[in-house]
């Protein structure tokens, strides 16, 4: 028999691999992300006028991705500029190759 160590789901490294990965879970927050890739910046009407979905629903995918850390959002008057954060873009691309890797050393 293999022994294997136990994989505790309350792991930290666990914890934020399933975070980011929910908050990656609606095909909206994709095409969110894709977006703010082709544009750099811009504004959560920008948004609303290419996906077919109401402002205040944009704006609770833009949060569920400012809070995983895959945007940033910087106030300007009164309203908010959302781009990319290259510190969770990074994060995201780690997280994805190394779990890639480790189930390639193992898939049969």
């Amino acid at each position: 028999m293999i022994e294997t160590n136990p994989i505790k789901l309350d792991d930290p490294e666990i914890e934020r691999s399933a975070a980011i990965a929910k908050a990656l879970g609606h095909p909206a927050r994709i095409a969110i992300l894709k977006i703010l890739a082709e544009r750099n910046t811009c504004f959560c009407g920008d948004i609303t006028e290419v996906l077919p979905l109401a402002q205040s629903t944009v704006s609770q995918h833009l949060k569920a991705l400012k809070n995983v850390g895959l945007i940033k959002g910087e106030v300007e008057g009164v309203r908010t500029c959302y781009c990319l954060n290259p510190d969770g873009i990074k994060e995201l691309k780690n997280l994805l190759s190394e779990l890639s890797d480790e189930l390639i050393q193992t898939c049969c």
